[in-house]
Parts: structure tokens; C-alpha cells; sequence
């Protein structure tokens, strides 16, 4: 099964806000190698929730690919911040996944503790200057981050 890691502003949907709401949609993407990594995933796909942009950020915790990639909505939405105009409803570039919480962790595992790790040193989350928002996580950085929780 493959992994992936997807960053969040908490005040935009935090980990806590996914518990909440059990499943939701995760759209907004707009950058082709995230979107490409989202038209990837599968249903039943896990990923780190991570929390971006915010005064701790690091992993939350753990949620699921309820439904795989579909075009995202809020492209074509005019008051939407998402809102793409080149998108149609015929050919619209970008895409969301269905997502739907898993566990949230007792404590956020800060990016400067992951950066720390040697098994950790391939995750694009930990190189300077790399804003992905989705990405590929492989097993063993997986079970990596799962031991710090």
C-alpha cells in the first residue's frame, strides 16, 4: 500500500476538524506534481496529516483516502479561493480526493525532530525550500515516523 504525507493549515482543516467531520474532501491543490501524487492515490490509502504554516508545524496525525481523485470542484467555483479561471467543466486540470480520519497523535512530531533523522534525509519534507503539499512517503520512512508518536 503506498503512503503519502499532505500538509494542511490547521485553521484551514486541522486533524481535530477531520475528527470532527470524520471524512471530508480535500481540494485546493495547485501545484501539477502534487496534483499528479493525488491522482495516484487510492482508496484506502494512508497518509500523515501535516500541519503547515502554523506556529508548530509537524505531523498530527493519521487519516485515509476515502475516494480516489476526482476534479475538484472549487476550480470552477467563482468565490472560491480555488477557483481556477481556465477550468471548465469539460477540462478542468486539477483534482481533490475524498479523505477520512484515522488517529490523531497525543503530540505534533515537529519538523525539526524529523529533520534530525538519517531515515528521514530522502522526504522531500525535510530538504530547505520544498513547499510540496503532497508527496510520497515510503514504507520504512513510514514506520519510521509512526515509532516517534
Amino acid at each position: 500500500m503506498p503512503y503519502w504525507l499532505m500538509k494542511s493549515e490547521p485553521d484551514e482543516l486541522s486533524i481535530h476538524d477531520l475528527q470532527r467531520l470524520g471524512q471530508t474532501r480535500w481540494d485546493g491543490v495547485r501545484n501539477y506534481q502534487a496534483r499528479n501524487f493525488l491522482r495516484g492515490m487510492q482508496s484506502g490509502d494512508l497518509f500523515f496529516f501535516y500541519h503547515s504554516s502554523c506556529p508548530e508545524p509537524g505531523i498530527a496525525g493519521i487519516a485515509s483516502i476515502s475516494r480516489a481523485a476526482y476534479a475538484d470542484p472549487t476550480a470552477l467555483d467563482p468565490h472560491s479561493h480555488y477557483f481556477a479561471a481556465k477550468a471548465s467543466s469539460e477540462k478542468n486540470p486539477w483534482s481533490a480526493v475524498d479523505v477520512a480520519f484515522v488517529e490523531a497523535f497525543s503530540r505534533i512530531i515537529p519538523l525539526a525532530e524529523l529533520k534530525t533523522l538519517n531515515a528521514l534525509q530522502e522526504l522531500p519534507l525535510v530538504h530547505k525550500g520544498s513547499r510540496l503539499s503532497v508527496m510520497p512517503v515510503s514504507a520504512e520512512q513510514w514506520t519510521t515516523i509512526l515509532a516517534l508518536r
